[in-house]
């Protein structure tokens, strides 16, 4: 059962201390190992960070020896009511540079604050000196991490790491809602026209575009998050990348499907056609912001499929 943190003795809270640090060490370490083929300045700065985590573990097992000899009781932060918790963001692969950063940060704060409150909480001396001194070593590591971060992450190299970062986004993120897009709003085209073309009411091609972009995001969901498990191209976690593609490829062919809710047919052919342009200018900035692609090349490819397929629902509609 979780004791109260009031409830807890000197030894006891020298132990739970030991054992805050050692898995501080072991979360930098991670945090290292999983950044430092991407961000190796970072990764460096984590690697030191370690190290000063292990510098405080050592010192304080050595004053847990002075005072009650060998044996260190296990005392996890589980086993305390209220004591901090923290997400796993370590575990995950690939790890967001911001994230990590962030994470770090919170990381000395919560432990630092737990330490000042906690010493607001107790009245023995002896106790109110042990958790000062340790909301001070908390409080010289943060000052610590900002000076190696100044040391390691310079100008040039936050530039550098900004750009690993961009291109990890496109890779995970990007690419595949892109490819939704694209998908959605030029594939979803023919059939929903077509029906259009050859019922001539609102609501039987409202209908037929919803199924066609409901089915097409499920497709291109699927068939994205099985592609690759990211782990050799760096394209992240195969299920992100299946929502994003899905529920891009679904937006993509929802947008012009929408206007058939308006009950006069010609309103809402018209209505539609305007949004079949807006949809392909967007996915032409995209490619031009994202891709690196000239916008003039990138609206020509995009404009160029989107109209033939038009044209095709059309005709296809109207025989």
């Amino acid at each position: 059962m979780a004791k109260n943190f009031k409830d807890l003795t000197e030894r006891e809270i020298l132990a739970l201390a030991i054992a805050l640090e050692e898995e501080d060490g072991r979360v930098y370490a991670d945090f290292a190992e999983g950044l430092r083929e991407t961000y190796p300045a970072t990764a460096k700065m984590f690697e030191e960070m370690q190290a000063d985590e292990s510098e405080h573990r050592r010192s304080l097992i050595e004053t847990y020896r002075q005072r009650f000899g060998e044996h260190i009781p296990l005392i996890r932060r589980q086993d305390v009511k209220g004591f901090i918790t923290r997400k796993p963001v370590w575990l995950v692969r690939p790890l967001g540079i911001h994230v990590v950063r962030k994470q770090a940060e919170i990381m000395e704060l919560e432990t630092r604050r737990f330490y000042e409150t906690a010493l607001q909480r107790v009245s023995d001396a002896s106790v109110r000196k042990l958790l000062g001194d340790l909301a001070e070593v908390e409080r010289r590591h943060s000052a610590k991490a900002e000076s190696l971060e100044e040391t390691h992450l310079t100008a040039d190299v936050r530039e550098l790491e900004e750009k690993a970062h961009r291109r990890l986004f496109v890779l995970q993120i990007v690419q595949p809602g892109l490819a939704g897009l694209m998908d959605g709003s030029v594939s979803t085209l023919a059939p929903l026209f077509a029906a259009a073309g050859a019922t001539g009411k609102s609501w039987d091609a409202f209908l037929v575009g919803l199924a066609a972009s409901v089915g097409a995001g499920i497709s291109m969901g699927f068939a994205e998050a099985l592609s690759d498990d990211g782990s050799l191209t760096g394209r992240g976690l195969p299920w992100v990348r299946g929502v994003v593609c899905g529920l891009m490829t679904t937006a993509g062919g929802i947008g012009h499907t929408l206007p058939f809710l308006i009950p006069v047919f010609r309103l809402a052919m018209s209505v539609a056609i305007a949004v079949v342009a807006v949809e392909l200018a967007v996915i032409s900035f995209i490619r031009h912001r994202y891709m690196d692609t000239p916008f003039l090349s990138a609206a020509m490819q995009v404009v160029v499929g989107g109209v033939l397929v038009f044209l095709a629902g059309i005709l296809i509609g109207s025989s």
